[in-house]
């Protein structure tokens, strides 16, 4: 990727774990998320990633939530927006995750590159507010990848550490992977890769020899300064509410859209632009919706 390539904004819209408690703008119910895909798409982005929910919030991996979100969305914005379905989470076997990719067709999958401990740490309370292992091994990343391959859905590469990005490589010799790759790398999580330029550098570096598509995802109040970092490198950038609630300035996001208006506007002042939807799908190397249907 190069300074002069146009910058894929995504927005992860809701995540699985956060609350209304935490933040009101949190979308539930479909038509939320379809009122929170008209602001994205209006302020800029083209890319959204979606986490399905039931309309009481509980997070959900049924065909059905996924596709009344799918269709709330579409309905709202048409194709102008990329809608990329979550397959990471813990204990819902992969045969479900398939199902819904197989029975929506999003034009991407999130597909996570490797295991970890997970966790979120306080320093007040010195001791993790939680910590689980999320494992992701080579057996189901290759049974989740295989599955996208045959219905035509783009795999997002989720690296949250250098070995992650190390692992394309061998998926690449194996002929699972067709270039341009589309990786983007998760900073901040504790367990994974700190956040900080020089680490998103690191993570750049080790992609797979080739032209390749890559962003970055940054965790918690440290995201602004890895979108400026990703900016400044050639990279592309998510933000949302799934990854963090505030603006730079501290105040609280009303809505996905506060975030997106932010993206673009550091993107436009950096002397880059954002990227149409078409020259997103030519960067992701993703179909187009009715070839993907």
């Amino acid at each position: 990727m190069a300074l002069d390539d146009p910058v894929v904004i995504t927005c992860a819209i809701s995540g699985t774990i956060a609350n209304r408690e935490q933040c009101p703008a949190i979308p539930y119910a479909p038509e939320e998320y379809g009122a929170e895909a008209r602001r994205i798409v209006d302020e800029g982005g083209v890319h959204i990633h979606i986490h399905a929910r039931t309309r009481e919030g509980q997070p959900s991996y049924e065909i059905e939530d996924f596709q009344a979100i799918k269709d709330a969305i579409t309905d709202e914005v048409g194709d102008r927006a990329i809608i990329n379905f979550s397959t990471g989470t813990i204990g819902v076997p992969v045969a479900k995750r398939v199902a819904y990719l197989e029975a929506c067709r999003p034009e991407v999958a999130a597909l996570n590159m490797g295991s970890m401990n997970y966790a979120k740490y306080s320093a007040k309370r010195k001791d993790f507010v939680f910590q689980f292992v999320f494992a992701n091994p080579f057996d189901e990343i290759i049974e989740l990848l295989e599955a996208m391959r045959g219905l035509g859905i783009k795999p997002e590469h989720e690296c949250f550490d250098v070995g992650h990005v190390g692992s394309l490589a061998p998926l690449v010799d194996m002929g699972l992977l067709e270039a341009p790759l589309h990786a983007d790398f998760v900073m901040g999580v504790v367990g994974g890769v700190p956040a900080s330029a020089r680490n998103l550098a690191a993570m750049a570096d080790n992609m797979p020899a080739g032209r390749h598509h890559w962003g970055v995802i940054g965790i918690g109040r440290d995201q602004w300064m890895l979108v400026a970092a990703a900016l400044t490198l050639g990279g592309s950038i998510r933000v949302g509410l799934e990854d963090n609630f505030y603006l730079p300035g501290g105040e609280m996001a009303r809505s996905n859209g506060d975030l997106i208006a932010k993206a673009r506007q550091m993107t436009e002042e950096v002397g880059r632009r954002p990227a149409t939807v078409e020259e997103a799908r030519e960067l992701l190397g993703i179909r187009a919706p009715a070839a993907a249907s």
